[in-house]
């Protein structure tokens, strides 16, 4: 049962993730962006298998593998969100065509280390993954909290130079 909560838990991170991504949304000031990272974390810390008992050196490797593109990917998702703030002053959010290319990248290679693990015989359960995908998410949130920290109050309106729709200037 515990394998079943862990896969129902990894899609609905997911789906909360990518669903939010596509959308703009309001990124607060607070200091929590680490919780959700944080809390799968320990959820794949708690469980067993996070490395074959049968190829450990082999498993350590693919999972070193697994989180060094988690890394990346989380590093390349955050930098290619979109920041704004708005009139309010509010910070806002967004990805872009280059986030989706970064999420495809990222899955492809996970999908590929996992091909390569089960051709060599070595099992990845559902801890694995939950770590890389607590990594990506945290890497993510820290980028975008000190990018959000970088833009100063008096760039109403910009995304960081740039508004998400381009506006159209009168023409005399």
């Amino acid at each position: 049962m515990p394998g079943l909560v862990n896969v129902l838990v990894i899609v609905a991170v997911i789906a909360l993730v990518v669903v939010r991504q596509c959308s703009e949304q309001r990124i607060s000031g607070d200091r929590r962006w680490w919780v959700l990272p944080g809390v799968l974390l320990v959820m794949a810390l708690r469980e067993p298998g996070l490395v074959d008992p049968h190829h450990e050196a082999l498993s350590v490797v693919v999972l070193g593998a697994e989180l060094a593109v988690g890394l990346v990917t989380g590093a390349g998702w955050a930098w290619t969100t979109r920041l704004r703030r708005a009139e309010d002053g509010s910070l806002w959010g967004k990805g872009t065509r280059a986030t989706a290319y970064v999420w495809c990248a990222g899955l492809t290679l996970r999908a590929g280390l996992y091909g390569l693990a089960a051709a060599l015989g070595i099992h990845q359960g559902a801890p694995a993954l939950m770590t890389a995908l607590a990594v990506t998410l945290l890497v993510r949130g820290g980028i975008l909290a000190r990018r959000a920290a970088e833009i100063p109050e008096s760039c109403r309106g910009s995304a960081e130079g740039m508004s998400f729709r381009p506006t159209w200037k009168d023409r005399v």
